[in-house]
């Protein structure tokens, strides 16, 4: 497949594209779909009032929801895959639209439920269990209701709640528009004399670039920027920390970070032992540091030279079958169950392949239950593209096993463990590269792409993690947070986690601006957990082979939500409740680190 201009849809051949008449072989069908979905919801409206009835009546209000779900998830997938494959479509526009709706209705059609079954005495609930077998199967589901119950207040309350709700989102907004619409970035002049607009997404281009001058100029002309509405920023930020300091204290948290985490049930422990686990382990990153200074030749070494790659880029040239064939032989340690699905997914129809004219941009996997796992690619026969092949047929898998093996309650499985599968697979295909490349350029190339692998995602979001805790810490204690604050704060973690070979440029305190999952509270930190996890089952299934991966496939991607995040884990043999596997993690970058000193010298 050479031609790798832009083409319309049309033109790229079947084999290429996903097979979308798995779900529903016309759009009659679809259509036909969210009528019963909205009949559907107003059957399930019908059992307000009633849940604590009987054992048969809040069994078949469960029955009729996961039917209901089924359903929507199948609507839902088709409708914007449809609408993803060409954006342009006004009939698939609409498509997307009308799901988008669907979904909106069956929200609101079994909002009563949760509040009515807390109001269940527990007593009766569990005579509802030995009444009727059957609804054993929903024991986890309710549990999980009853679980937050000390945390739901009055009906009154809950309604002042909800009606402050469009406030508590205004910061998040405020940012996002201010962001994403009304900032801009100044233009700057390339080698070649061209003057260029700095965009958030030719920014990380931008700090890849060999010209030094041109990354700092593009550098300082974002972070300039960003200092010039700094107090305003700051205000929209603390706005933002003190509403969710408000929601906590309402539900009776003890801090904001207890709130977000226990929608996993994760503890707090986890969140401790990941940036105690990475400070220990910094001197590593202070070693990685000063060799970039040595490799890139450099007096001093600023926050600009971060992202320049210190290998030359020999990445070569991948066909999708060229990927395709690689992947297979990078997950063969998976075993032969693994490694058909992998096969069923790239041959029968699962992947959209190629870009074409108003394709949606990047990469995805999205299943609906009841049905295979869909991936939509941009493919670009690079070795960017390979990983990405790799990593998408990570979810695709973990969602296959999960659904195949959980009823519709307990089969999605939760943001803690979303990325583990993927980065498991990523880091599984940079084993095979790295042991069965001859051309030590190439090897220098890997190795240095893993390393930074390592820095983006472990590193880094545990600065950005700890950035979170101190100013959540100080909201909740009632001190006043500024720019000025805010600036020094982020200012000291980078010099802490960069180390002494490293010029902390005083632009970059205003990074923290330019982070918009801050307005996600305590949602970084599973950047880097669920990194550590992947390599540690990783460094598991390498090194213990079948054992390992029966233990990864049958406790861990089988297990959707059945089980917390942390127990489903653990019982795969990666205890996240410990600093272990991030200090596992850390010790294959330590040993990765090693291995590219060496070929540099």
């Amino acid at each position: 497949m050479e031609d790798r201009k832009l083409r319309r849809r049309q033109d790229i051949s079947a084999e290429y594209k996903w097979k979308l008449t798995d779900l529903y072989e016309t759009d009659e069908q679809w259509n036909e779909e969210v009528e019963k979905a909205k009949e559907l919801c107003t059957q399930i409206q019908a059992f307000a009032g009633t849940l604590g009835q009987s054992a048969k009546q809040l069994l078949d209000f469960f029955r009729l929801r996961d039917e209901l779900s089924r359903r929507a998830a199948r609507i839902c997938v088709y409708a914007n895959e449809s609408y993803h494959q060409d954006t342009a479509d006004a009939k698939y526009q609409g498509f997307a639209a009308a799901s988008d709706s669907v979904m909106v209705l069956m929200n609101a059609a079994v909002s009563f439920a949760d509040p009515e079954i807390l109001a269940i005495p527990e007593e009766t609930l569990r005579s509802f269990w030995e009444e009727e077998p059957q609804l054993q199967v929903y024991r986890r589901r309710i549990e999980l209701i009853l679980r937050e119950k000390e945390h739901t207040l009055s009906p009154e309350k809950e309604q002042i709640l909800a009606e402050v709700g469009e406030l508590a989102v205004a910061p998040s907004n405020i940012y996002s528009m201010f962001n994403n619409a009304d900032i801009k970035f100044p233009s700057i002049t390339d080698v070649e004399g061209n003057r260029i607009q700095i965009t958030h997404g030719n920014f990380i281009r931008f700090m890849n670039d060999k010209d030094r001058s041109l990354r700092k100029q593009v550098f300082r002309g974002v972070y300039n920027t960003y200092a010039k509405w700094g107090n305003t920023i700051a205000a929209v930020f603390v706005s933002n920390l003190k509403q969710e300091n408000f929601y906590a204290k309402m539900r009776k948290y003890p801090s904001v970070r207890a709130m977000h985490l226990s929608e996993g049930n994760i503890p707090e422990s986890v969140y401790d032992n990941l940036i105690e686990a990475v400070h220990k382990h910094l001197p590593a990153m202070h070693r990685y540091m000063a060799l970039r200074k040595k490799l890139l030749g450099v007096e001093h070494l600023h926050m600009y030279d971060l992202y320049v790659p210190l290998a030359e880029n020999v990445e070569g040239d991948y066909s999708f079958e060229e990927a395709k064939a690689l992947v297979k032989k990078a997950l063969a340690p998976m075993g032969e169950e693994y490694l058909a699905i992998v096969e069923e997914g790239m041959t029968g129809g699962w992947i959209d392949v190629y870009e074409n004219e108003n394709k949606r941009s990047g990469a995805y996997s999205w299943a609906a239950y009841g049905t295979h796992p869909y991936i939509l690619l941009n493919y670009q026969n690079d070795l960017e593209s390979v990983f990405t092949l790799a990593h998408e047929m990570g979810h695709a898998v973990h969602s296959y096993y999960s659904n195949s093996h959980q009823p519709v309650t307990y089969a999605d499985y939760l943001i803690f463990v979303a990325e583990v599968a993927s980065t498991c697979n990523e880091a599984l295909l940079n084993h095979y590269l790295l042991e069965n490349e001859k051309d030590e350029k190439k090897k220098v190339f890997l190795m240095n792409h893993y390393l930074e692998n390592f820095r983006t995602t472990l590193y880094r979001q545990t600065m950005f993690a700890e950035f979170e805790k101190i100013v959540h810490e100080k909201t909740r204690a009632g001190e006043s947070l500024t720019m000025e604050s805010m600036n020094k704060i982020y200012h000291d973690l980078n010099v802490l986690y960069y180390g002494p070979d490293m010029v902390v440029d005083p632009e970059i305190d205003y990074e923290w601006m330019r982070i918009p999952h801050f307005y996600n509270a305590f949602y970084v930190y599973q950047y880097a957990t669920g990194f550590s996890a992947a390599v540690a089952f990783s460094e598991k299934i390498l090194t213990e082979g079948k054992p390992a991966v029966d233990a990864y496939v049958s406790n861990f991607l089988c297990g959707g939500c059945s089980k917390d995040p942390i127990d489903l884990l653990a019982a795969a043999g990666v205890d996240m409740s410990t600093p272990k596997p991030v200090e596992d993690a850390l010790f294959v970058f330590e040993n990765c680190l090693d291995r590219f000193e060496k070929m540099m010298s």
